[in-house]
């Protein structure tokens, strides 16, 4: 199984699901991608995963695919 950036598994992924993901079947990794700005934001910041960033949740992770209430709850901040 593998895992975007943003921390959902890329089979499980709305976008991907609807045919819609920007990095096809690559998946969304931790790289420079003008067409997606989870990605180039992780690979800023030295991250694999949104959730390992200290400034988790953001403004670039409320683009989504999750939820940005998912990810106050993951946090326990809600």
């Amino acid at each position: 199984m593998r895992i975007g950036v943003c921390g959902i598994a890329c089979e499980a992924c709305p976008r991907r699901t609807r045919g819609k993901c920007p990095n096809g079947d690559q998946g969304c990794l931790s790289r420079k991608n003008k067409l997606y700005k989870i990605c180039n934001c992780a690979f800023q910041k030295c991250v694999k995963l949104c959730f390992q960033c200290p400034s988790f949740p953001c403004e670039t992770i409320k683009e989504g695919p999750i939820p940005y209430e998912y990810c106050l709850y993951i946090l326990e901040k809600r």
